[in-house]
């Protein structure tokens, strides 16, 4: 599950566009949508070329990001 919140941060801070991040991943906008929002899951390829795409080096970082654990309400 990915932490939609700090990823969205990440790229604010990136200053990349989401439509750029979507083609460097070979998504479509919608598809890159649909896994930050966890309506899909990110590949874990995928998740680490975003990761690179971001210069998010530090692997705390990534997995509190990419592989945020589900926390039942």
């Amino acid at each position: 599950m990915v932490d939609t919140d700090r990823l969205r941060a990440a790229v604010k801070e990136s200053g990349l566009k989401y439509g750029y991040i979507a083609k460097r991943l070979a998504l479509s906008y919608q598809g890159l949508q649909n896994k930050i929002e966890n309506k899909t899951e990110f590949l874990f390829s995928e998740a680490v070329a975003f990761a690179i795409l971001l210069n998010i080096a530090s692997l705390n970082e990534r997995e509190m990001i990419f592989f945020k654990q589900k926390v039942e309400k």
